[in-house]
């Protein structure tokens, strides 16, 4: 089971690619905040959210963005992925055989990161996975759109090549997703310079060396933890 998840991410990758949104933009924070807690609007952050977990496929980029820019402004959001169903989830991911039952058990798990943070992209993978094995179609096709609503929401923000360009995310976890939705490999050199997160790549075809992200939520919201 230890290899699966880094084969289906693979595969992800090949499915979704690299989001080719021609206009890049940075997100205006504080605009975002003030649309999406407008309870008359369809940008109303709960409608984004009911949106997302039904895997709409009608979400527009501007949505996407404020969905996922969004949760950053949310209760629950932290700048960590710590759940307690982490645990009860690698044990049952530690068996050498799964069954039905246990890949069920991974969903149940899965769905309650999720409720914690949606955006949980390991556990959106391992849901991925137990239902490829279950044979749920419906499922995994919702799962895909919602990885890809994830996908093109972090990467409408920018190319990542110059701290001006930086790909935004609200949380450091994505970094390293973006580079297998990029096809790049992370090369073991990380450095935070201000606000900007720099990861080296390996050796690639587009001659990439690094990219940089923005993590102002991140570091925010560890400020406020340490006060």
């Amino acid at each position: 089971m230890k290899k699966r998840p880094l084969l289906l991410l693979f595969m992800l990758s090949v499915l979704i690619g690299f989001s080719q949104n021609k206009k890049k933009e940075k997100p205006n924070y504080k605009k975002i905040e003030r649309m999406i807690k407008k309870e008359n609007s369809d940008f109303y952050y709960p409608k984004l959210v009911a949106k997302f977990n039904a895997a709409d496929t009608t979400l527009t980029l501007q949505e996407k963005r404020l969905l996922y820019y969004g949760f950053s402004f949310q209760k629950n959001y932290s700048p960590f992925e710590n759940s307690t169903f982490k645990d009860s989830l690698k044990t049952v991911l530690s068996k050498s055989r799964l069954t039905n039952l246990d890949y069920s058990s991974v969903v149940k798990y899965a769905d309650s990161i999720l409720v914690e943070f949606p955006f949980n992209f390991q556990a959106l993978n391992y849901k991925l996975i137990a239902f490829k094995s279950l044979q749920n179609k419906n499922e995994f096709i919702k799962t895909i759109i919602q990885m890809r609503t994830i996908i093109d929401a972090i990467t409408s923000s920018g190319d990542g090549k110059t701290e001006e360009t930086a790909i935004y995310v609200v949380n450091v976890s994505h970094e390293y997703l973006t580079l297998s939705a990029l096809g790049l490999k992370f090369s073991g050199e990380q450095s935070l310079i201000n606000h900007y997160d720099y990861l080296s790549v390996a050796e690639n075809p587009k001659g990439i060396k690094g990219l940089y992200f923005d993590i102002s939520p991140s570091l925010n919201a560890l400020g406020e933890m340490l006060k």
